[in-house]
């Protein structure tokens, strides 16, 4: 049986090279695809990732999530680089990673030494 990974899957060239290099390295590849309300076909991702190979799509519909949690708060913070442009990828990346870990433990547990050493880093 081929040890499952989920990827955080945008549907990029980074992402998808990525994606076919799991599987080729035996990998089961579950692509993990976050919606924080971004213009993206998402239809056409969940296409793209199964052409390379992934197992399956989930696509999470995050953007509640992100305007109550994380940019409601940036915009509090005025958080702003340059004096003109909001951080709107660099805010979407903990929650993108927070949410593709918690599928990453239901879906395929990472092994005991693994799975100890991500929860020491995420203390």
């Amino acid at each position: 049986m081929k040890e499952k990974v989920v990827l955080a899957y945008s549907g990029g060239l980074d992402t998808s090279v990525i994606l076919k290099w799991l599987i080729e390295k035996g990998f089961d590849v579950i692509a993990f695809v976050a919606d924080v309300g971004q213009a993206e076909n998402f239809e056409e991702c969940r296409k793209k990732a199964l052409l390379l190979g992934a197992s399956k799509v989930i696509i999470a519909d995050l953007k509640r999530e992100f305007v109550e949690n994380y940019v409601l708060k940036a915009i509090m913070a005025n958080a702003i680089y340059e004096d003109r442009y909001l951080l709107g990828t660099a805010l979407a990346r903990p929650l993108i990673a927070k949410n593709k870990l918690k599928l990453q433990r239901q879906r395929a547990p990472l092994p005991l030494p693994m799975a100890q050493q991500v929860k020491a880093m995420t203390r």
